[in-house]
């Protein structure tokens, strides 16, 4: 994974060229997508009086590759803080022999089910605050969901519910409200965790989502439109392991055709037996198109959540160590591709000797002229595999063999 600095390279690039008047012509644009992140329409702008400067850190990314689980992500903030204390452990119900049963064939009704697992999923609301004009700030309120994993406050949501947020509230299904803290999150994956300081909590019961099967029945528990705490759909599991691409990461996912809405982002998707077997992350983006709902399988969300609590980050990721930017269109000045826009000190690529505004085209045999390709490619090796790389610098083409490390990020 890795932060686009799509200006700072095409800025570079102008600086270097006599034809200004070709500057305005040159423009990078975002990989459209089919799939359309939840939490984004429940913001709302708010203006604020102007303060004096603040420095608000986003920390890059680093070209990664998931090793554990489908790998996706939303760009966004990566935030590990120390866990003080005992750690805490998600338990997993991976005997269940029902965790593929439909609604109420188990002796549970439908109504009983959402009584046992609505107290396991919280309503999330965030603050972020960007700059305007004038250096004026503004407040952006969001809203997502969350579910407990531990009764001592740990809690999955989405990384782009919690994206970047100054601030992190989280309301139990009984109106409590806490302050929470961030313990650490994975764009790639599209997870984070979070901690409130509470004991007691209703924890959800995990399922073995690999025990699913197409057509069992589920229930979606979340906070729809920012607004609707609590709310309960249904559906069945459309499909396993749907292959679904967004901001330029590949996930697989459940579909189901539970309604999920802006705000249900980060909530529970359970069985006929109460068991969490998905985290809502995405919905369809067409007008015309209903029925289609997205979540990350439980057992994914285990992985990564128990690995950000005891260590603040996903582990066994290899990565270049390079910032990238991707070029879509040729205004006679640059070629478009996939370049370099930084190199990472102490990485594999530094030591290959890779550089600013290489062009990358090839990873072996391979071809590369965008971020997935790249990102393809990358995820078939493991930390400690070298690859050939080719690039593009000042007109010549360069060959040269980098060392994936592991990424922390």
């Amino acid at each position: 994974m890795f932060e686009s600095k799509n200006d700072k390279l095409i800025n570079k690039v102008w600086n270097e060229t006599e034809n200004k008047e070709k500057q305005e012509e040159m423009k990078t644009e975002e990989v459209r997508e089919e799939v359309k992140v939840e939490s984004e329409p429940v913001k709302e702008s708010v203006k604020v009086e102007r303060k004096e400067p603040k420095n608000y850190s986003t920390t890059k990314l680093l070209v990664s590759v998931a090793l554990v689980a489908g790998t996706f992500g939303f760009g966004g903030s990566y935030l590990a803080n120390q866990i003080q204390g005992p750690r805490s452990t998600i338990v997993q119900n991976s005997t269940s022999n029902i965790a593929n049963t439909s609604l109420g064939s188990d002796g549970l009704s439908m109504q009983k089910i959402i009584e046992n697992t609505a107290p396991s999923v919280v309503e999330i609301r965030t603050e972020t605050v960007s700059n305007g004009f004038m250096l004026q700030e503004y407040v952006s309120e969001g809203a997502g969901s969350g579910v407990v994993l531990t009764s001592d406050g740990y809690i999955v949501t989405n990384n782009h519910v919690i994206n970047n947020a100054r601030n992190i509230n989280v309301t139990l299904s009984d109106g409590t409200t806490y302050v929470a803290e961030l313990i650490g999150t994975d764009p790639t994956t599209d997870l984070a965790v979070i901690k409130v300081d509470a004991k007691g909590l209703s924890a959800a019961v995990i399922g073995n989502s690999d025990n699913l099967k197409v057509g069992d029945g589920v229930i979606a528990i979340g906070n729809p439109l920012g607004t609707l705490g609590g709310s309960a759909t249904d559906g069945i599991i459309s499909a396993l392991n749907r292959e679904i691409t967004i901001d330029n990461e590949t996930m697989n996912l459940l579909q189901t055709n539970a309604a999920v809405n802006p705000g249900n982002s980060g909530g529970g998707l359970f069985n006929g037996a109460g068991e969490l077997i998905g985290i809502v992350n995405a919905k369809s983006s067409g007008s015309d198109v209903e029925g289609l709902g997205f979540a990350i399988p439980s057992n994914d969300v285990v992985n990564v959540a128990d690995q950000l609590i005891n260590n603040g980050y996903v582990s066994n990721r290899a990565t270049i160590g390079v910032y990238l930017s991707e070029v879509t269109q040729n205004n006679g000045q640059v070629v478009p591709g996939l370049y370099i826009s930084e190199v990472i000190e102490g990485s594999g690529a530094q030591k290959a000797g890779l550089q600013a505004y290489d062009r990358i085209i090839f990873v072996g045999d391979t071809e590369i002229t965008s971020y997935s390709d790249l990102k393809k490619i990358i995820k078939e090796y493991n930390v400690g595999d070298t690859i050939q790389m080719t690039v593009v610098r000042d007109g010549k083409q360069i060959v040269t063999d980098v060392t994936l490390t592991e990424s922390k990020q």
